[in-house]
């Protein structure tokens, strides 16, 4: 077993009922609490864990999870305030991929997760490990650990004998397993915060007796919002701010506390959590900003000792606009409206921006979270809870930071199919990226990495609050567009040509009417209409007009949507149709989105009111209107597509690719770049496929390479190798097109002249046929994980800068798309006329480089530049491969932050 397995540090995680307890190794002093365990269970649990009542098996069984530690063993043990409440071990007995498990919880704590909870973590270590199978032995009657390991969502099966069943666990990584997690973990989750946005009672601790103070703004909100629960503030000089009883300490409260809003000095936070911690308290809102780090540590330590829920410090606060508790706990300048949009944001100023945009436009908040420096609460805690609360159908994030971001992207892409996941894209720019050393990580900046997290999850990104709220305000009013097909109308033709080229910018299209369409429009429009597309309706138009042609656009089968550009004209004026009214009088909602854009209009963007119920979106700029109706257009794309499958690229030798990798650093502790044979090794043990090469130390030895591997035209290459060596070609250090043995023996000794003192040998290879020259590659993100990057390639790769990306690993539907969205992309499907490549081949090669970057967390870089695609297949030309001495993390074994 190796030390990083043993010396895990440890982490805290949540119960079914969202308390916290402490998940950690087994030390020797914990053997008196570990005996106590099992002493305090009552007979019969000790007879269902050890098939006998005796008390003599207690001992035992602490003896043996406190000796020396031995390979193969592994005990963790659940802690909550100190109190060990549960017990789980693996043993190998020698073996090397089985291992019998067993589990003990503390007698009055059965049915809350606690053994589910340890199991889980006992599964990730022995995963760590290479054990592939738990074993474990129990009585037929011992329901509740038979039906523990039954809803695991691992394979299992049961062997009965007499009175005793012995359970199989198959430790296999499936998407089965990683639901039943994430549903056990929203469950917890949910409840864990129920104190937070759901409080009983709330007491503002800093609230000062004069205007000015933070706490006592907060407290101010909470007593005019209408705060239907018990409302308190400490303040060890008043017995009442503002009509709210105040009282000296959280100690001294007639009543505890489920939610604590801190605004006091930072110096003074951790002795505030300390005591609402000791006195019960749930959750803790720290409004207080410059902790410092020592600060910071005592704070979390205090709420993850005492299971307290933490949102900040440094935040705005938080709101729940519930009719039946109307809690408003920030100092924002107004109330928010009650509504169904859930905000989470690390940003003050933009939830503020938020607030009032959507209670403006009349969307409205159910639940607002400032979650400030994020201790602890997180975007992803707060996805979960407006998955669940009932009355939120938009969520809106601002994340300038991701604590795990794979975890986030599985609850994202659940959520996302329930309902619009808008974010704004902050902290796009990554200029310590510009002096990378490979292509791939050239490539993969910040804005790629995030783009393909959004992209995947199905979150609309986009650039800027306003943009945040414009497209919000379209999915909030309208249905979702089944395509970009979209039809301008118009009573003004500039009007109608900013927004047909707005459309245009954003990707949508303006198809042309058919004949029979253009004459049934032409029919209810007034002499002098055109319509092609955009149809100038001109200023003549009447509001009866307008509203039937709208309508039967709405219905026509080759049209998604509808945006109508209107200017006032002293001829509506003069007849008394309001132009605008005829888009909001249809007697019920339309099928097809339909937008407004008033170019007069004071706010970028208006909500409608609409008779038949509803309303309609009206945008001051064209190409606000055609930006949102994109964002709409592409959710309703992800939604129709399948969620994707992760495939088995087959013929994989994982156990062969660690052991080449354990090796290398064995050798190279500080790792570093693979040189050819090791590098080529290890993109056998994944089947990548590679043009034929040989390796050459001496002239003769090239000579002799370049004979056995002349292709068809007796052509090969040459390229010199050396530690650290990155780019050939700057270096000029490849000689192509040789032939004879004269040119092979005059290139090596070019190269063994101009890199004297740096050339280890070279590597010689055929002259490869021609085809498209691409790029592949993978960066370990170490927030993100693995990046896979494709697109075009070549000496011009970084300059043209034509690639997609996505976080592996890669479902069928990733690849798909990791193909098809580069510029180059037609050329692979066979544009001009030219035969397509083998997409088969080019899909296989990046799921096995997506399988390797998922298994060998010590991936730092792979960079894989050219791969040759041709009809007959995907070669890789050249690759180099980078590893780093990393230790593999769970990206989904349940842990708070």
């Amino acid at each position: 077993m190796s030390d990083d397995t043993l010396n895990r540090p440890s982490v805290h995680a949540l119960l079914a009922d969202g308390t916290t307890v402490c998940i950690r190794s087994v030390h020797p002093g914990d053997h008196d609490q570990l005996q106590g365990l099992y002493e305090e269970m009552s007979p019969e649990n000790l007879r269902l864990r050890f098939f006998a009542a005796g008390r003599r098996s207690a001992a035992l069984a602490a003896d043996r999870a406190c000796a020396p530690v031995h390979p193969g063993y592994r005990a963790l043990l659940a802690e909550a305030s100190g109190r060990v409440i549960g017990l789980a071990e693996y043993d190998t007995a020698g073996g090397k991929d089985d291992a019998e498990i067993s589990i003990a919880v503390a007698d009055g704590l059965h049915h809350r997760g606690a053994g589910t909870l340890l199991v889980e973590h006992l599964v990730s270590a022995a995963r760590a490990e290479g054990i592939t199978t738990f074993t474990a032995d129990a009585l037929s009657e011992n329901h509740e650990v038979l039906r523990l390991f039954a809803d695991l969502g691992l394979r299992t099966s049961r062997h009965f004998e007499g009175p005793e069943v012995r359970c199989t666990i198959h430790l296999d990584e499936e998407d089965a397993y990683l639901s039943a997690i994430e549903a056990r973990g929203r469950s917890a989750d949910v409840a864990s915060l129920r104190s937070l946005l759901r409080p009983d009672a709330v007491v503002v601790v800093g609230a000062g007796r004069t205007p000015g103070s933070v706490g006592r703004a907060i407290l101010h909100h909470l007593h005019t919002g209408g705060f239907t629960r018990r409302l308190f503030a400490v303040n060890p000089s008043a017995t009442s701010i503002l009509g709210v009883p105040s009282y000296p300490s959280v100690s001294a409260l007639p009543k505890t506390p489920d939610l604590a809003i801190v605004a006091v000095p930072a110096a003074g936070v951790p002795a505030v959590a300390e005591e609402c911690g000791k006195a019960g308290v749930r959750a803790l809102v720290v409004a207080t900003a410059g902790l410092e780090h020592t600060h910071a540590q005592a704070l979390l330590a205090a709420c993850r000792t005492y299971g307290m829920r933490l949102v900040g410090p440094n935040c705005l606060g938080i709101s729940n606009t519930d009719p039946a508790l109307c809690l408003d706990a920030t100092f924002a300048a107004e109330h928010p409206r009650p509504g169904t949009a859930g905000i989470a944001v690390q940003s003050g100023g933009v939830g503020i921006a938020l607030l009032d945009g959507l209670s403006r436009l009349g969307i409205g908040v159910s639940s607002f979270v400032s979650l400030g420096d994020k201790y602890d609460v997180s975007g992803n805690d707060m996805l979960q809870w407006w998955e669940s609360d009932g009355r939120t159908d938009l969520a809106l994030l601002h994340l300038e930071s991701f604590g795990n971001p794979r975890a986030f992207s599985r609850t994202a892409r659940r959520v996302t199919r329930r309902m619009p996941v808008l974010t704004v894209d902050a902290g796009r720019t990554d200029a310590g990226r510009k002096a990378a050393a490979s292509h791939t990580a050239a490539a993969a900046t910040r804005t790629m990495t995030r783009g393909a997290l959004f992209t995947q999850a199905g979150i609309t990104a986009t650039r800027s609050v306003g943009e945040l709220l414009e497209t919000a305000a379209l999915l909030h009013s309208q249905p979702l567009p089944e395509g970009t097909r979209v039809v301008v109308v118009t009573n003004a033709g500039g009007a109608g040509v900013l927004t047909a080229d707005a459309c245009a910018e954003a990707g949508l299209s303006l198809p042309p009417f058919t004949a029979a369409m253009a004459d049934e429009l032409l029919g209810v429009l007034p002499d002098g209409a055109a319509v092609g597309n955009p149809v100038d309706a001109t200023a003549a138009v009447s509001e009866e007009q307008l509203t039937e042609c709208v309508d039967r656009l709405t219905r026509c089968p080759g049209i998604d949507a509808v945006i109508v550009a209107l200017v006032p004209t002293a001829v509506a004026a003069a007849t008394g149709d309001d132009l605008v009214r005829a888009l909001t009088t249809a007697p019920a909602r339309r099928a097809r989105p339909v937008i407004a854009v008033r170019l007069e209009q004071d706010l970028p963007v208006r909500l409608l009111p609409s008779v038949g119920g509803g309303t309609i979106p009206s945008y001051a700029e064209p190409q606000a209107a055609a930006r949102a109706l994109a964002h709409a257009a592409d959710r309703a794309a992800w939604l129709a597509r399948p969620a994707g499958l992760v495939p088995d690229p087959g013929a994989v030798e994982t156990e062969r690719a660690r052991t080449v990798v354990e090796e290398y650093l064995a050798a190279h502790p500080d790792g570093g770049w693979l040189d050819p044979r090791t590098c080529a090794e290890l993109l056998a043990c994944y089947g990548i496929p590679q043009i034929p090469w040989a390796w050459a130390e001496t002239e003769d030895d090239a000579v002799l390479a370049a004979d056995r591997l002349r292709g068809f035209d007796g052509r090969v290459v040459m390229k010199a190798h050396w530690p650290g060596l990155l780019h050939k070609t700057q270096q000029h250090a490849i000689h192509l097109d040789l032939r004879g043995d004269s040119q092979v023996r005059a290139a090596f000794r070019d190269l063994e002249t101009r890199f004297a003192g740096l050339m280890t040998g070279v590597v010689v290879q055929p002259l490869a046929a021609r085809g498209t020259e691409l790029f592949a590659g993978v960066v370990q993100d170490e927030v993100f994980g693995p990046l896979v990057l494709f697109g075009l390639g070549g000496t011009a790769t970084e300059v043209l800068a034509d690639h997609a990306a996505r976080l592996a690993p890669l479902t069928d539907r990733d690849v798909h798309e990791l193909i098809t969205s580069p510029r180059c992309a037609p050329l692979l499907l066979g544009a001009n006329a030219s035969t397509p490549v083998d997409l088969e081949e080019l899909e296989q090669l990046l799921l096995r480089l997506s399988r390797m970057a998922a298994d060998l967390p010590q991936l730092a870089e792979a960079d894989f530049n050219p791969v040759l695609a041709t009809p007959g297949g995907a070669t890789v030309l050249d690759a180099r491969v980078r590893l780093l001495p990393r230790h593999p993390q769970d990206p989904y074994l349940r842990r708070l932050r």
